[in-house]
């Protein structure tokens, strides 16, 4: 009898046990933090100010390297590009200069090709983003041949021909980041001109045609944030921001003056 009571005192607890871990709530792995620990900015950044008309780089008929790809039509200036209607401002770049912490599911790029074309005599895209697990491809969609001369501060510089139409393209690879874009540029063409940036952390964005701009699954806390447009170079060295943990925070319009972004020359 006394066997009995214990084997049903000794299932009773067997069950209590099962219940209570049921009930615990599972926690998460360290180098899987939940997404509350990050958060994420969106913004758009406006002339506040008059915007002058772009310059004519090259009118339609002159006489250029390889005409008839190239002056087939005027090429305008594109350093500034501004919507006409929301007066928002394209190809500014605004990123974390360095960061030790980096949201698992973004510490290497799903992409690993990012694609440099040149049509109708003009890099596209303009501006871009690249890190340093990533391949800048340089490709070519012009009958002619470019050059693409890659300026650097931290990486070795990089120069070469790519002939006409290589689709194929060259690869070309940074090892470190760089603190600020940098231009390349094409030598037999010279007004052609595209700004890259290279960082070894995902958290950098270009603003788009509208001037909107959005950066996702940054560490939660304040950061001081770089912001930089070709024309000025420097917009704000240290443009702090608060990032809320499993939020979105619009940071609104961000103005920037008209006069700084005036093309002097």
């Amino acid at each position: 009898m006394r066997s009995h009571r214990l084997t049903l005192l000794g299932a009773a607890l067997a069950l209590a046990t099962a219940a209570v871990i049921a009930q615990k709530p599972t926690t998460q792995a360290a180098d899987e933090p939940a997404d509350g620990d990050y958060g994420t900015i969106t913004g758009q950044f406006v002339v506040d100010g008059d915007v002058p008309a772009p310059k004519v780089l090259v009118a339609k008929g002159d006489n250029v390297n390889d005409p008839a790809i190239c002056s087939a039509n005027d090429v305008l200036s594109d350093k500034l590009r501004v919507d006409a209607e929301s007066k928002g401002v394209a190809d500014v770049f605004i990123y974390l200069p360095k960061t030790e912490k980096i949201h698992p599911k973004l510490k290497t790029s799903e992409v690993k090709e990012v694609i440099l074309d040149q049509k109708g005599c003009r890099f596209d895209p303009h501006a871009l983003f690249v890190r340093t697990d990533q391949s800048l491809v340089v490709k070519s969609n012009d009958d002619c041949s470019h050059n693409s001369n890659f300026m650097t501060i931290r990486n070795q510089p990089i120069n070469f021909v790519l002939a006409g139409n290589d689709r194929t393209g060259t690869a070309v690879k940074f090892k470190v980041s760089e603190r600020l874009p940098m231009p390349v540029v094409c030598n037999i063409h010279n007004w052609m001109r595209s700004t890259w940036l290279v960082l070894d952390h995902p958290y950098a964005a270009i603003s788009d045609a509208k001037g909107k701009f959005k950066i996702a699954d940054m560490p939660a806390g304040e950061h001081e944030l770089h912001i930089w447009h070709e024309v000025p170079g420097n917009v704000e060295k240290k443009y702090k921001v608060t990032v809320k943990k499993g939020e979105t925070i619009d940071l609104g319009r961000i103005k920037i003056p008209a006069e700084k972004l005036f093309e002097t020359k």
